[in-house]
This record gives structure tokens, C-alpha cells and sequence, in this order.
């Protein structure tokens, strides 16, 4: 019997990627094309969902072929995709009727402000596990289907459908037989109870989206028809779907409640799974849909970070260190013991779980002995302990979930680092497992979807084909570590502008 060979889609904010992958999750071959994206107005963001799946059919054909392997060989595919970016089309010609409104869009702030001020935040809360923000799906819809003459009258005629990019994508793929997304995707439009695990008529009559245009809400393996042949070649099933932050999750192996997953960016995404327990947010950290696998349903919390790389970014073009990250990283490493310098990076404001837009960002403790490696240490410090930040909120808020022994696994660009790896451990007094293999968004929609082809028994067989990771210990004393974190909790109280 041939070995199973599984092809992962990782449709992605600034490019559209295949890798190919065998059921030990290697890596055979990969594929990549850029993405373009346009800028209409201040705050908008917007793709052309038609290059999305041009270039979908594209990178998935070339890393087959890169493999020399043949599509008929393809076990099953999985998806996986940038969350929360949506796009209306016609059912009957599968055009577009407009660009896709991309996840970093702006426009319906006032839209979100509008309802909050009404006092329909905390319920919304309550049934969607989200805050009300036009970075969720929901008010996107609504202002399409508003500011696009006729196009509310055609979506309740039953005449369009909507989706994130997964289920445009399975669309498109099936030749217009299946229109689904998944449950992690769903979980993210501000329309779902993430309880009843089933679409809310009550948060579609308050954002005012007709159920009509809404795909049908599947597991994260489960069957998503079959590719149409003219396309690919051949019929291949789609096995798997999720969205990008939960296929990593998966990709990290984090399916057991404590087990937690951070990616390290421009900024930092954060989730740990709490198991079957729907998590309630005193610090307005976000629940959201963890995996759904044979009808069962586990929760994660989630925080972010809004600047983390970009920090190093910062460092290396504002203050002219040479080199890149490498740059700065090299000139962290020599900085000066108990230098006692705090960057607070709020160059876009305070995310989880301070949540201050105004605040802005600063440098504390600087002396006549302060260079630029203190504060490119600084730098790398501010990622490490905003991610303490996060770890203490988590633990508030779902003590259950963190026993004894937890790890925190981390992925994105800035975990190359062996020597950041070891420095987030010393100062948030959490071992670090970092990824061998850095793809694991895409390994974990190729895992859902070896799952739902039946290669892999259960969820937790699945997960055992993660990459191994080089595990870091803490290593300093708990008064450095505690010394380091009063620092930071009373530079961040002297920035904040909101109690």
C-alpha cells in the first residue's frame, strides 16, 4: 500500500502556499505565490479573492509536481487560512461582487463603537466568546451588503453566498458543489454561539445578516467534497480545514487542555487550549473554537501581542543597528547584567489584556551607562514579558488548564533564536518548546485532514506527528525573574492613558 501523502493549502495574508506533506508529517515539497493587496481608503485592506484562488489551483498543482509525485496519489487535502478575511459572491457565475474585505480592515470601527455604546458588547461576548471589533467577520458583511447598491435585496433572494477564504477556496475547488467552512472559522465572525456550536439567529438579526448566504459549519476533518478534476487533475478530497492560529495550535500538537501555542511576528498570536470548558475572559482575552474532530468540541483562549517583532524591527531601522534581527539580537547578547532598562513597546497601543489604544510606547531606566545593547535587550525582553502578561491573564482564566509541568510552544520568526527561546523562559518561569519545523499552520490543516481521511485513528494520533521541539528550561533565579516582571508591570501602569 502506497504511503499517504497529504497537501496542505496555507492561504495566508501576504502569500498563497502548498506544501506537501507524508503522514509523519515531513515535509516533501512546498510552493508559493505573493499577494497582493490593495489600500482604497485609510484603514482599508482589501484582496482580490479571484487571485486567491488562481493562485490556490497554482502553488497546489507545483508542489506536487515539485515532489514528482502525481495528484492521484494525493491522499486528501486540508486547508487552512488567514482568519476572519470574507468575500460575497454571485451563486450563479461564482464572481466576486466586490473585493474581499481583509481581517486588519478598519472601516466598521465606528459600526463597533456605535453597538458598544448601545450596550451589546457583553452579550455578544456571552454567545461569540469575541469583543466587538471590525476585526471579526460580522461587520464586514454587514457594510458590504449596505454600501453595495442591491446587494442586500440579492443576499436575502438567496442569490449570493458568503465566506472566509477556506470556504471561497472549497467553493471554487468543488466546482461550486460545496459551500462550507469549519468550526474555528465560524467561530470568528461574530455570528456564531460557540456553545450551541450552530450559526445565532440573534446575532444575525443584530448585525443584520441573512442566514441564506451562510456556508454550512463542518468539523475540522470531516468531508469537504472532492476537487473538481479539470482542475487539479485529479479528484482529490478535502479532508481538513482551520483557521491559520488553530492549525498551528494542531500543528504544535496542543490538542490536551494547558497545552499552549504562541507564533512570534510583527506581533504575537497566543492560544492555549482549555478542553471542553467554555472559558469565560476577565482580562477580555478572546474564546474561540480550539478544534471540532467527530462532533466534539474544545475551547482556547485567545491573546495578542501587537508588537513583537516589530520591536526588533524598531531597533534595527529607528536606532540604525546594523544587521537586521541578527543585528540586534548580537548586540542584545552584550548588554550589561540587572541593567534595569524597560522598553514598552505601545507603538499601536496595548493589546491583551491591557487593552489601551492611546497608550504609546516608552523606554524606563535609562542611565548615563544605557547603550543600544541595553536597549536591544530591552527589545527582546518587551515580547517575553508581555507574553507573561498573556500566560497570567490564561491562568486567571482558566486555572484548570495550567498544571504542573505546562510548556509553551512557540513558532514564528523570532523562535530561530535559541538564545530569545531561553530568554522567554527565564522571565516568564514557563519551559519553551520551540519547533523544529517552523511550517505549523500548514502541518496542521495536512494533520485535520489525514484525520478526516481516516490516516490518523484520533485527534491525539494526529498530533503525534509534530515536530520535535528544543525544550528550554527556565534557568534564573525567581527574584530576577519577579525583579524583572515589577519592572514591567510599573512601566506599562505609567504608559496606560485608561484604569
Amino acid at each position: 500500500m502506497a504511503e499517504p501523502l497529504i497537501l496542505a493549502l496555507d492561504q495566508g495574508t501576504t502569500s498563497t502556499r502548498a506544501i506537501l506533506f507524508d503522514a509523519k508529517g515531513q515535509a516533501l515539497a512546498e510552493a508559493g505565490r505573493p499577494l497582493e493587496q490593495f489600500y482604497p481608503a485609510d484603514g482599508w485592506v482589501e484582496h482580490d479573492a479571484t487571485e486567491i484562488f488562481r493562485t490556490s489551483v497554482e502553488v497546489l498543482r507545483e508542489a506536487v509536481e515539485k515532489a514528482g509525485r502525481t495528484m492521484a496519489e494525493v491522499t486528501a487535502i486540508g486547508v487552512t487560512n488567514q482568519r476572519e478575511t470574507v468575500v460575497i459572491w454571485d451563486k450563479a457565475t461564482g464572481q466576486p461582487v466586490r473585493k474581499a474585505i481583509v481581517w486588519q480592515d478598519r472601516r466598521t470601527a465606528a459600526t463597533c463603537e456605535r453597538m458598544r455604546n448601545a450596550g451589546h458588547e457583553p452579550r455578544v461576548s456571552e454567545v461569540t466568546g469575541l469583543l466587538l471589533d471590525p476585526y471579526f467577520s460580522g461587520t464586514k458583511i454587514a457594510w458590504m451588503l449596505d454600501e453595495t447598491p442591491g446587494l442586500r435585496a440579492r443576499a436575502e433572494a438567496g442569490e449570493l453566498l458568503v465566506g472566509t477564504m477556506d470556504c471561497w477556496v472549497i467553493w471554487n475547488l468543488t466546482g461550486g458543489r460545496v459551500h462550507a467552512t469549519d468550526a474555528t472559522n465560524a467561530s470568528r465572525t461574530l455570528l456564531f454561539d460557540l456553545k450551541a456550536q450552530a450559526w445565532s439567529a440573534e446575532m444575525l438579526a443584530l448585525f443584520e445578516v441573512p442566514a441564506a448566504i451562510l456556508p454550512t459549519v463542518l468539523d475540522c476533518a470531516a468531508d469537504y467534497g472532492t476537487t473538481d478534476p479539470a482542475l487539479l487533475g485529479a479528484a482529490v478530497p478535502i479532508r481538513g480545514v482551520a483557521g491559520d492560529q488553530q492549525a498551528a495550535l494542531m500543528g504544535q500538537g496542543c490538542v490536551a487542555p494547558g497545552e499552549m501555542k504562541a507564533t512570534y511576528g510583527t506581533g504575537c498570536f497566543m492560544l492555549v487550549n482549555t478542553g471542553e470548558t467554555f472559558a469565560v475572559s476577565r482580562a477580555r482575552l478572546l474564546t474561540t473554537v480550539a478544534a471540532r474532530v467527530a462532533g466534539r468540541t474544545t475551547y482556547a483562549l485567545e491573546g495578542s501581542i501587537f508588537i513583537a517583532g516589530a520591536a526588533l524591527q524598531w531597533v534595527n531601522e529607528g536606532l540604525e543597528v546594523a544587521g537586521g534581527g541578527g543585528g540586534v539580537e548580537a548586540l542584545a547578547q552584550t548588554a550589561r547584567a540587572d541593567h534595569g532598562v524597560v522598553m514598552v513597546p505601545a507603538f499601536t497601543g496595548l493589546g491583551a489584556p491591557w487593552w489601551d489604544a492611546d497608550a504609546r510606547g516608552a523606554l524606563f531606566g535609562l542611565t548615563r551607562d544605557t547603550g543600544l545593547a541595553e536597549i536591544a535587550q530591552a527589545a527582546f525582553d518587551a515580547c517575553a514579558l508581555q507574553t507573561r502578561d498573556l500566560i497570567e491573564a490564561m491562568r486567571a482564566d482558566a486555572p484548570h488548564a495550567f498544571g504542573a509541568g505546562v510548556e509553551l510552544r512557540i513558532d514564528g520568526g523570532m523562535s530561530r533564536s535559541a538564545w530569545f527561546s531561553q530568554r522567554l523562559a527565564d522571565l516568564t518561569g514557563v519551559a519553551v518548546g520551540r519547533a523544529t519545523y517552523q511550517e505549523t499552520t500548514a502541518l496542521g490543516a495536512a494533520l485535520f485532514a489525514g484525520l478526516g481521511a481516516g490516516v490518523y485513528a484520533t485527534i491525539e494520533e494526529a498530533a503525534a506527528a509534530r515536530p520535535s521541539t528544543d525544550r528550554h528550561e527556565p534557568a534564573v533565579s525567581s527574584h530576577i525573574r519577579e525583579g524583572a516582571y515589577a519592572r514591567w508591570l510599573d512601566a506599562v501602569a505609567r504608559v496606560r492613558t485608561k484604569a
